[in-house]
């Protein structure tokens, strides 16, 4: 490889998911040439470069230092250093810090470099078996049930193959939202991508959900792969939403109740408030709840004692 100076600017350098040898021999050349590396984790990257026997300074550049490190790299590349940046694993910026970076670094009018190599999302999508032609990344959904099913719904219409990421303990969880909001799409569980005991488990999401409910959180890295919604999968009808309406309004606030039917069809909200509210309060065999205290009132009530006050809305 090349021995003179390495360009000024920022080099950005995928480093391996798993497998250390799954590194191209440009990104070794930029690392040993660099000026310095930032990194997220000194600890891992050094593992990485004793590997390879690169002895380079390396740099912590993570979400809660980056604020303050930015200025300094982008000092570094002012005064004409080369500065590489890696993550953890995998390609920088996918879902991992660094974007505000290359931003200020392109205002700025400095220059920024790209090495292409492994991503896990990639490795995933070629292995899932499942549609590649149209995808969408959409990183890890919300750790909270209710944040992550309204999140599941407004990625239910999407016409694409959806990749995710998701932790080892959340998994089993997330798979009963997925499958529950999904239906029987064909989706893939990929863990410990490239490494020793590398699994795919392909299957309708239903079957998914039911492996590990039954068997735990699996060990290791998880990414998520799942089909884009059939031709007919439709958006639900309207006498679907008064039934789950129906039965939400049975158990939780007007509020809730809508927040949990929205996210479980892919309704605007707010349709689907206002048509919970005309349930509530219509009369006869259509009111739901107890007839002494409606919905309605009990979400009011439900709102006060959150605000800790015994104000109206």
């Amino acid at each position: 490889m090349a021995s003179s100076k390495l360009a000024a600017g920022l080099h950005i350098v995928a480093t391996p998911i798993g497998n250390a040898a799954d590194i191209t021999l440009r990104a070794l050349d930029t690392l040993r040439r660099a000026d310095a590396i930032a990194c997220e984790d000194t600890r891992v990257t050094a593992k990485l470069m004793a590997i390879h026997g690169i002895d380079r300074p390396l740099l912590a550049y993570h979400e809660h230092n980056a604020q303050r490190m930015r200025p300094v790299l982008i000092g570094r590349i002012q005064a004409g250093e080369a500065v590489a940046l890696v993550s953890d694993a995998g390609t920088p910026l996918v879902s991992d810090p660094g974007y505000k970076l290359v931003r200020d670094l392109h205002e700025a009018g400095l220059p920024v470099h790209a090495l292409p190599g492994p991503s896990a999302p990639l490795t995933a999508l070629v292995l899932s078996g499942l549609p590649t032609d149209r995808f969408l990344f959409a990183g890890f959904l919300p750790s909270k049930g209710a944040a992550r099913r309204t999140a599941i719904g407004e990625l239910k219409g999407v016409g694409a193959t959806l990749i995710l990421f998701e932790s080892a303990q959340r998994l089993p969880d997330t798979l009963a939202d997925l499958a529950l909001l999904l239906g029987g799409r064909e989706a893939a569980v990929a863990r410990e991508l490239t490494k020793l005991y590398e699994e795919v488990r392909r299957g309708p999401l239903p079957e998914l959900a039911a492996h590990y409910a039954g068997a735990g959180p699996p060990r290791g890295e998880v990414v998520l792969v799942i089909g884009p919604p059939a031709a007919d999968e439709g958006e639900a009808s309207a006498e679907d939403v008064d039934g789950l309406l129906r039965e939400a309004l049975e158990r939780l606030s007007v509020r809730d109740a809508a927040a949990d039917v929205a996210a479980r069809t892919g309704r605007p909200r707010r349709a689907v408030y206002a048509r919970a509210l005309e349930l509530a309060r219509s009369p006869g065999p259509d009111r739901i709840g107890n007839p002494a205290e409606t919905p309605l009132s009990q979400d009011r009530r439900a709102r006060r004692k959150g605000r800790g006050d015994g104000r109206d809305d």
